[in-house]
This record gives C-alpha cells, structure tokens and sequence, in this order.
C-alpha cells in the first residue's frame, strides 16, 4: 500500500507542477513581448495543456487502482 501512496503523491505532484507551468506561460503571454514571443507562448500553452491532461489522466488511473 506505501507504494500506492508513493505513486499517488507523485501523479499529484506532476499534475500541480503542470498547471504551475501552464499558469505562468499564461501571464507571460499577458504582457506585452512581440509576435514571434507570443507564438512561442501559445505552443507552449498548447504543450503544457496537453501535459496537465496527460498528468491528470495518469492519477485518475492511479487512483482508480487505489480504489479497486
């Protein structure tokens, strides 16, 4: 069971340090850079998005083993 434990806090971490990232490349893209800034901003959005959803997917998978 501490192995599970393990494996939840860390999918917990992974999804929190995900939308840290994806909050932050969100503010950047608040002020005011440039174009070509902003496009790089939008694929990293773009990435960091795709990042919280996988983190996420993965600790409800773990999750969903936790409670079986």
């Amino acid at each position: 069971m501490d192995v599970l434990n393990l494996e939840l806090a860390r999918a917990r971490q992974r999804v929190k340090r995900a939308e840290i990232s994806l909050d932050h490349a969100k503010e950047m893209l608040d002020e005011e850079c440039g174009v070509g800034i902003n496009l790089a901003l939008c694929s990293r959005i773009r990435s960091e998005k795709k990042r919280v959803a996988e983190a996420r997917k993965r600790l409800m998978k773990i999750a969903s083993t936790a409670s079986a």
